[in-house]
């Protein structure tokens, strides 16, 4: 049976429960089915239109194209005490036109220092992966992520996660799989772990967000590391490539922060960065090697605008990423991103309008790519 069969089979079930339930105990999306067990259910949207510079099949003209970027599907709950899953899918268009498992974790949380998870999920990496899309202070994740993944920055395996200060300081290490197959002839793990310290107000749970709009002040400093020994060169999916033979190590590490002040006026300022180095011992994709960084600030203006439930408010941001390849013969990719959101209920309902001027080193020549993006989550 496909994924997408049980994603279905498992929806409907969980629809019908809701439905046919005598007398549901629930607010909203919520089934509480005893004292210690619950079902909630959610959903998440995210569509845009680009035109991109010189992206058209001619070459030579603005491509344009109204994509449903990801459509996702949330369904938690909690089994017992201390033991909660979470199952989610989502239909990324852009990437594969198909609907895949997104999480399938199942979490034993037994107190702020004791938790562990199993399954597929995001491992321990930085801010932005641990935000995004859907969580991020811009509309476009940053390319300098390199990470490994699976599927949408996530791996399968387990991981053991605690915080102190309910999320000052946090810490997550893990195992998963990484590179597999063929290009892990030995099997190896992939080893990840991330510390975060918080100095002003805590970021309690496994994730975090890239802005919280004024709800948090935050000054959130990150650091991870990520090693998976004698993985192989990536020939892709073609079936006919010749069998790799090289192998390296992929060891790499980022530090990443945000500030963020909600100020007199509840305008709000953030500051985000992160640096990334990545070494895959030459057997990789050359442009995936090297050294990157992004800078981003945004402003979130004090006054609303809109009518009734529309009412919201313009937050400007800019943010300045650039990847350096360590091989030979392979130019920088720096991007300057420009852009406003309109923000009505945080990452719940926001809208965004985006100007991005990308040099890969390709031909020596910049493009300019518009881009007009949706989001809506319940």
């Amino acid at each position: 049976m496909s994924w997408n069969s049980i994603w279905r089979s498992v929806l409907c079930g969980t629809a019908a429960a809701l439905v046919l339930s005598p007398s549901p105990a629930f607010a909203g999306a919520k089934l509480e089915i005893s004292d210690e067990s619950f079902i909630t259910l959610g959903a998440g949207l995210r569509i845009n239109y680009t035109a991109a510079e010189d992206s058209a099949p001619s070459g030579s003209d603005y491509s344009k194209d109204i994509e449903l970027e990801s459509f996702r599907l949330y369904i938690g709950g909690q089994f017992l005490e201390y033991v909660s899953f979470e199952f989610n899918a989502d239909y990324e268009g852009v990437e594969s036109n198909d609907l895949q498992v997104l999480d399938g974790v199942i979490k034993f949380e037994f107190s702020d220092q004791l938790n562990i998870w199993a399954g597929r999920f995001l491992p321990p990496t930085d801010r932005s992966n641990f935000s995004g899309p859907y969580y991020l202070n811009s509309w476009d994740f940053p390319f300098v992520h390199q990470y490994d993944s699976l599927f949408a920055g996530r791996q399968e395996g387990v991981a053991y996660w605690g915080q102190t200060g309910g999320g000052m300081f946090k810490w997550q290490v893990g195992a998963f799989e990484g590179r597999d197959g063929r290009f892990n002839a030995d099997d190896e793990l992939l080893f990840t772990g991330r510390l975060t310290l918080n100095l002003l107000d805590p970021e309690p749970g496994y994730y975090n967000a890239s802005t919280y709009y004024g709800d948090k002040d935050i000054l959130a400093i990150g650091l991870v590391g990520y090693h998976q020994a004698d993985v192989e060169d990536d020939f892709g999916d073609d079936p006919d490539a010749p069998e790799p033979t090289d192998r390296g190590n992929f060891t790499a590490w980022n530090v990443d922060f945000l500030f963020e002040k909600k100020l007199a006026d509840t305008s709000v300022v953030s500051l985000e960065g992160a640096y990334y180095d990545y070494d895959r011992d030459n057997f990789g994709t050359p442009s995936n090697e090297g050294e990157g960084y992004f800078a981003l600030a945004s402003y979130l203006l004090p006054f609303e605008v809109g009518p009734g439930s529309w009412r919201g408010r313009f937050q400007p941001f800019v943010r300045y990423q650039e990847f350096d390849p360590d091989a030979s013969g392979f130019d920088d990719h720096d991007r300057l991103d420009m852009g406003l959101t309109y923000v009505l209920r945080g990452h719940n309902a926001r809208i965004t309008l985006q100007y991005s001027l990308d040099d890969s080193g390709e031909n020596s020549s910049e493009k300019s790519i518009f881009r007009l993006g949706l989001q809506f989550q319940i």
